[in-house]
């Protein structure tokens, strides 16, 4: 099991990432259009960095649901392959069974 504090701290992560996210849309749109102004482009990097780092999306790191392991995470299942393995040793996952040749 990932430290508490970790998963908290990712889960807040997600909700500023949430709050923000139309502000940084509008920010980053005027940063990328060339017709502006220098000066108003140059405003609107000054205000997407007075953001906090934490809403960027790229801070988020994908953890299993089940686990909070942050590692071998299979995006399609949102669990890591542990978690999987052990579902799917107890009968949990419906036609998943243990390989064998």
């Amino acid at each position: 099991m990932a430290k508490t504090g970790m998963i908290e701290r990712n889960k807040r992560r997600i909700l500023l990432t949430k709050r923000f996210e139309t502000k940084r849309k509008e920010l980053k749109a005027q940063i990328a259009d060339e017709k502006l102004a220098p000066d108003v482009r140059f405003a609107a990097v000054q205000k997407l960095a007075k953001l906090p780092r934490n809403s960027s999306k790229t801070r988020i790191h994908n953890r299993c649901e089940l686990s909070g392991r942050p590692r071998a995470y299979y995006r399609k299942l949102k669990m890591s392959r542990i978690a999987l393995r052990d579902l799917a040793s107890a009968g949990q996952i419906p036609g998943m069974t243990k390989s064998s040749w």
